[in-house]
Parts: C-alpha cells; sequence; structure tokens
C-alpha cells in the first residue's frame, strides 16, 4: 500500500515516521526497520551488502525501505545517519570502542581488568542517558507517578532489578507500590488488580517477557497510564506508553549492564519525593 508521505528530512522525522508505520510494514521491512532503530552507527558506516549481512535481510531490501520512506535510493536515507552522527563526536559507540580497544584484548584480561572494562561502559551509558533523555519526558512521567492512588511494577528476569528498586524506593516514600513478580504463575490475577487511577511502570529488554506484555495488554485495555522502560522505540511495549524511556544498553562480554535503568529509576523515584514535599510544603505554608 503506497502511504502519501513527505519524505523525512531528518533522522528524528525518519524515526517518528518507521515507528507510526511499523505495523503496516511488510516482515522484512519490518526487520530493517529494527535494525535502523537500533543500530544507527552502523547504518551511517556500513555498507549496503554489510548492513544487509547484519540485518539478515537481501541488498535490494534495503533499497525497497528507502523507497516506501520516499527516497530515491538507500544512500540519500543514509545521509540522515551519517549527518546525526557529526553532530555526536564522538559517538557513544565509537566511545565504547575506544575504551575497549584500550583496556586490551577480552580472552586475556584480568578480574581487574574486566572491572575497568565495565566501568568505562557503564560510565559511557550513563553519559549517554543524561544526553538522550528529554527532560520533558521525565517530568511527564513524575506527573503520572504523583497523581496515582497506586503504582505496580513489573519486571521479569534481569528486569527484576531496576523493578524490586522502583518498589522499595516508593515505599519508602510513602507512595502505595505493589511489585508483580508473578509468584505461582499468577501474573494475570496480579494484573487484574490495577486500578484506572492508578500507573503501571513496565521494564522490560530483549528477549522480551511475555509477562510483561501481557500485564501491560491488560493495564491498556483498561485505560491504565503506563510508563515503559525499554531498549528500542519498536520494542512490543511501546506502542502502549503513556510515557516512554529507551535506554542505551552497556554490553560487555555478552553481559548487559542495569546500571542505566536504575540510574533511571533512582532518579524519578527521588524526583517524585521532592515533588511530593514541595507540593506539601506549599499546602502547609500558603502564600
Amino acid at each position: 500500500m503506497n502511504h502519501p508521505m513527505t519524505t523525512p528530512a531528518t533522522l528524528s522525522d525518519l524515526q517518528t515516521a518507521i515507528t507510526e508505520r511499523y505495523d503496516s510494514l511488510s516482515k522484512r521491512l519490518r526487520q530493517v526497520a529494527q535494525y535502523l532503530i537500533d543500530h544507527p552507527n552502523e547504518i551511517a558506516f556500513g555498507t549496503v551488502t554489510v548492513i544487509a549481512q547484519d540485518a539478515q535481510v537481501h541488498p535490494s531490501t534495503l533499497v525497497r525501505f528507502a523507497n516506501a520512506f520516499g527516497y530515491s535510493g538507500f544512500s540519500e536515507m543514509q545521509s540522515l545517519f551519517q549527518q546525526k552522527l557529526l553532530q555526536e563526536s564522538p559517538s557513544y559507540t565509537e566511545r565504547i570502542r575506544i575504551a575497549r580497544e584500550r583496556l586490551g584484548d577480552p580472552g586475556t584480561q584480568s578480574p581487574v581488568q574486566l572491572l575497568g572494562e565495565f566501568v568505562h561502559a557503564d560510565s559511557l551509558a550513563l553519559q549517554a542517558l543524561e544526553e538522550i533523555t528529554p527532560a520533558e519526558e521525565l517530568e511527564r512521567a513524575i506527573d503520572l507517578l504523583a497523581r496515582a492512588e497506586a503504582t505496580h511494577i513489573i519486571g521479569m528476569r534481569r528486569s527484576f532489578v531496576p523493578a524490586a528498586y522502583f518498589a522499595y524506593a516508593l515505599r519508602h516514600i510513602d507512595r502505595r507500590a505493589h511489585l508483580l513478580d508473578n509468584v505461582g504463575g499468577m501474573i494475570r490475577e496480579q494484573a487484574s488488580s490495577i486500578g484506572q487511577q492508578d500507573v503501571l511502570i513496565a521494564i522490560s529488554f530483549r528477549p522480551y517477557a511475555s509477562e510483561t506484555d501481557e500485564t501491560v495488554r491488560i493495564a491498556s485495555e483498561k485505560g491504565v497510564p503506563i510508563l515503559v522502560i525499554s531498549d528500542s522505540k519498536l520494542s512490543p511495549l511501546a506502542r502502549y506508553a503513556t510515557v516512554s524511556f529507551t535506554l542505551p544498553e552497556s554490553e560487555v562480554h555478552g553481559f548487559r549492564s542495569l546500571t542505566p535503568a536504575l540510574c533511571l529509576a533512582q532518579s524519578l523515584s527521588i524526583g517524585l519525593a521532592y515533588r511530593l514535599d514541595n507540593k506539601k510544603t506549599m499546602a502547609d505554608n500558603p502564600a
């Protein structure tokens, strides 16, 4: 199906267009879309052959994708990624690569060298988190949490750690917080307790947990506001989000860090505490 549209002039416009049209794309074009959203630096530097191999599609599929969004060819679309990268030099990916090269061959690293690599990777991920997280989205998230009668939090497997911290922190500032932990395989029953005046925090990274997806769907059907923390704008949770945060990945030897997710959880929890304290102070001391 042809979609009358203006050809996206910036990478941000293209990413928005991809997100809006993602469900209407063919299976192969969705595969390309996912790769473009998640690997912008590789798109900027790579050849059509290499990118197609990494995205596991035929090179002609990349050209079809570019044409579908109004570009004359892949190189015209690729230039948007290159322009963006020039504005962000040195890029997050490039800084990670430089840090790893400086720390030596991964196969021969001692424990202290591994510690150094994890520290460097996490430091860069935290810098990226600050750079890519819009201030207005943080404010919107705290608005949701402040208005909620209760907060329900779900995160399975590695996402359980920041989810558990959220529940811990919110309870310590006297907020009603419920950790949906799927004990006894009762996630549907736990999710059924979410009220329309509540808010759901859903944390999920690839491979996305089916329990989290099911909980988000249940909350969405009830019209419950949903705060999503994930690793891609094309995450299966993103379409249901009232507010969404996409976190930079920090990975060393295949082990992905929880540091960005925990930092965001702390920022939102403590930010909410300040918001509530200011509100109480104003109520106790009217002008």
